[in-house]
Formats: C-alpha cells, sequence, structure tokens
C-alpha cells in the first residue's frame, strides 16, 4: 500500500487506500486582552472497518503474558519527557547533567532518553554527552514550506536527534493532532532513518467502559499504517493513560501489564508475533520512583516514559536506575 501524502495547503492526509481525508484547521482565537483559547479535538473513532476490528479487544485479556525468555530480549527504555519545562537553558543543562550523572557502570542495562524542548537540544546533548539519548516532543510531517512555528524531522535529524515522540495525548487533545496526521509524522520519521515512539492511551471515562483495548487498538492501527515489519525496528510505543498522566493517579501493575498486553496482541494481528514480541512497549503515567520497581517487573512493560518525575534528577535517577526483581 502507498504512503499517506502530507497536503502542504492544509495538513490534509489523502490515503490512497481509503477515501478517509482529514484536514487539519484547529479553531485558535485571539483576542488583545486575553489569550488564545485552548485548541479543542473532535475525537472521532474512524472509518467502520477500524471500529469493527477495535472491538475484538474492547475487553482486556488478563492471561496474556510474554514469556521470561521474550521480555529478558527486549533492552529497556526509560525515557523522560520535559514538555514545556524548564524556564531557561541554565536550568535545563543543570537537570540534563543530574540525570546523566545517575547513570553509572552499576545502572540496569537499559536504554535512557530525554525528549526535551527544541530550543534545549543542542545543549542537553553537550550535557549528557554519550550517556543519554536526547530527543524532540514532536515534528511536524513535512519537510519544509509555509508552516509558522513548525519543526521538521530534518532539523532536529541535523541537531544529530534519533528519537521523537509522536501521539503523546496533550498533541492529540490541545493541539488537535488526528490519527492521521500523527501516522504522517510516524512515516515521516521512518523514511528519514529515525526512530518514533508512538504513544497511545484512553481516557478515564473509555477506561471506565471497558474501551481502552479498543482505544489502542485503533490508535495502533492508524498510527502505524504504512510502517512494515522491517521498519517497527525503530518503533517504540508508549501506554499513557490519559487520566494517569500528571494526575498523581498510576495504573496498578496488575492493569498495566494487561493493557500492555492486549497491545502486544494487537501489534501481533497488525504484523506478526515476532514483531509483537520484539517490539517495546513502555508505560506512561504519573510513573515515581515508588511504582517503578513493580512496573518494570511486568513481563510486557519494557520501560517508562516520564512526564514530572524527569523534571527532579534525583527522582529521575532512581526511576533510571529501577531495581529488578
Amino acid at each position: 500500500a502507498k504512503r499517506p501524502k502530507i497536503q502542504s495547503s492544509a495538513f490534509s492526509v489523502v490515503t490512497t487506500t481509503t477515501t478517509t481525508s482529514y484536514t487539519y484547521n484547529p479553531p485558535l482565537t485571539a483576542t488583545p486582552n486575553s489569550p488564545p483559547s485552548p485548541i479543542t479535538m473532535k475525537l472521532t473513532l474512524a472509518a467502520a472497518s477500524f471500529i469493527t476490528a477495535a472491538s475484538a479487544f474492547s475487553t482486556l485479556s488478563h492471561n496474556a503474558r510474554s514469556s521470561t525468555s521474550l521480555a529478558a530480549a527486549r533492552k529497556p527504555f526509560i525515557s523522560g519527557n520535559w514538555k514545556l519545562n524548564p524556564t531557561t537553558k541554565d536550568e535545563a543543562v543543570a537537570l540534563a547533567s543530574g540525570i546523566s550523572d545517575a547513570v553509572t557502570d552499576a545502572s540496569p542495562d537499559a536504554e535512557v532518553a530525554l525528549f526535551v524542548p527544541y530550543v534545549f537540544i543542542d545543549a542537553a546533548k553537550e550535557a549528557v554527552g554519550d550517556k543519554i539519548e536526547i530527543g524532540a516532543e514532536a515534528v511536524c510531517p513535512e519537510d519544509s514550506g509555509a508552516f509558522t512555528g513548525a519543526i521538521s524531522a530534518n532539523m532536529v535529524q541535523s541537531m544529530g536527534v534519533q528519537w521523537v515522540l509522536a501521539g503523546h495525548s496533550e498533541r492529540r487533545v490541545l493541539f488537535g493532532e488526528s490519527d492521521e496526521y500523527i501516522n504522517g509524522q510516524c512515516l515521516k520519521l521512518i523514511e528519514k532513518g529515525m526512530s518514533v515512539m508512538l504513544c497511545i492511551g484512553e481516557s478515564e471515562a473509555e477506561y471506565e467502559q471497558d474501551l481502552a483495548g479498543s482505544v489502542c487498538a485503533v490508535q495502533l492501527k492508524k498510527g502505524l499504517a504504512g510502517i512494515s515489519k522491517e521498519e517497527m525496528s525503530r518503533v517504540a510505543i508508549a501506554y499513557e493513560p490519559v487520566w494517569a498522566i500528571g494526575t498523581g493517579k498510576v495504573a496498578t501493575p496488575e492493569v498495566a501489564q494487561s493493557v500492555h498486553a492486549t497491545c502486544r496482541d494487537i501489534l501481533g494481528k497488525i504484523y506478526d508475533k515476532e514483531t509483537a514480541d520484539s517490539t517495546r512497549i513502555l508505560y506512561g503515567g504519573s510513573v515515581s520512583p515508588e511504582s517503578v520497581d513493580e512496573l518494570m517487573a511486568q513481563p510486557d512493560i519494557d520501560g517508562a516514559l516520564v512526564g514530572g518525575a524527569s523534571l527532579d534528577s534525583t527522582k529521575f535517577g532512581r526511576i533510571i536506575n529501577f531495581e529488578s526483581p
């Protein structure tokens, strides 16, 4: 199948294999005396074919488990997402340096990355050296053009960035990024030889209605559309229940494991068991020094995408140095 073409004029996504198209026109307005109103997102579950496919996962499979040997084969991935923090370059350098100091020869054999604001990428890379990967929080799926404020994959790649986030719930909700737009980001990063961490997850209302599996199925199928089995070696998945992000709420290790196992089952149906077993699935959502050990003990949880705690070098250092059972 041909990959979606991103139309420069209006962020329109035209997919050759379906008749579905999407135009990104966020309703952002402002007055001289008030800040811009938040961008609202119209959440639509896509075509009936996706809903039908997702319905098979509306009830989470609590029995699905990866074997210990397969879990061991997936290198743990501990990552931090700074979001719109910290406030100055000096603070960013101090924070990155403090986190880097926590990575020692005694640390677990894990990949560690920080996703930081664009303006701090160079300074953070210099501060951490080769101990930690420095990634970007998002990219525009366009290479160049009249897209004021946008940052392209080429731009961050030229700064030495390999990993980029796509689909974080704050980008979906606050900036109106659709599954199709997020898929455009993923395809562009893969095209450039880069790596992408695709974020997925359900709202609290969806979780309470037992729809976590359905939501994750739709977001995985649409976000990964056009990415081949071979290219999945450069993809990681971050499951972030929206109700747990920045709230202090954390899914119990058992609930998180169950959803991760379901996501791995979905990947197996999209690709095959080999691809599913080799893909790293991280947990995100108020991960803390107190919760990380139990989460990382679960067979289908391969790492963490950490928000607030990554802004504290002591807390994030403890998460990096999680203790295996």
